[in-house]
């Protein structure tokens, strides 16, 4: 690890506080009955895979989750707060973490995420930290929507890497869901898996990368 000069976080569950349950919870109450199938941490509808690409709108998301529950009286708000229902938010201690680390290495966050997460995330850093976004925290920001390409996808992580000139061996990428991480891999990249109840800011402390 002390070879390590590059940096790439994931966001939720690394730095952002998500909860699976919460959210096939709320697809559950809208209607949805192979919750399990339809959306979790390992597998989901192709449906999320095309909305975190940016290949499908927040309106055609809502149309198609209105078709799965046979209920085209679902109303836009009702849809978004089932799915937005995983977003908890950031501990205290994170910000200022990523902070000191992006002092002393080139520091990335690759995020997939979509068009209705993604504002709902924005309004929430803006409220809670008065903040406009996460670029001030990190070298740059990728997030999948605006990319057209997601996590495992190769191409995502070698854009990253040959857009900031990265050397694989000499990079970090600290993900909560193993199929990213073995992607990763695969290119020479560091990876580190985070589980609860690990934390971002145990990590650091315990490995000497402060």
């Amino acid at each position: 690890m002390q070879n390590i000069k590059n940096i790439i976080f994931d966001y939720g569950n690394v730095i952002f506080r998500i909860s699976f349950e919460k959210a096939q919870q709320g697809w559950r109450e809208l209607g949805i009955k192979d919750v399990e199938s339809f959306f979790g941490h390992l597998q989901q509808d192709p449906l999320f895979d095309r909305f975190d690409r940016g290949q499908v709108t927040a309106a055609e998301f809502r149309d198609s989750v209105r078709l799965k529950t046979g209920n085209p009286a679902l109303t836009d708000q009702q849809i978004d707060t089932a799915w937005n229902s995983m977003l908890l938010g950031i501990a205290p201690g994170y910000h200022e973490l990523l902070l000191q680390l992006k002092a002393r290495y080139r520091t990335f966050l690759l995020s997939n995420i979509n068009p209705i997460h993604y504002d709902y995330i924005m309004h929430y850093l803006k409220d809670e930290f008065g903040f406009e976004g996460n670029d001030h925290l990190f070298e740059k920001v990728y997030y999948s929507h605006f990319t057209g390409m997601r996590k495992p996808e190769p191409a995502i992580f070698e854009s990253v890497l040959n857009e900031n000139q990265l050397i694989p061996q000499e990079t970090l990428f600290i993900d909560d869901s193993p199929q990213h991480l073995a992607a990763a891999e695969k290119l020479g990249i560091c990876t580190y898996l985070m589980k609860a109840p690990d934390t971002l800011i145990k990590y650091f402390e315990n490995n000497g990368l402060l």
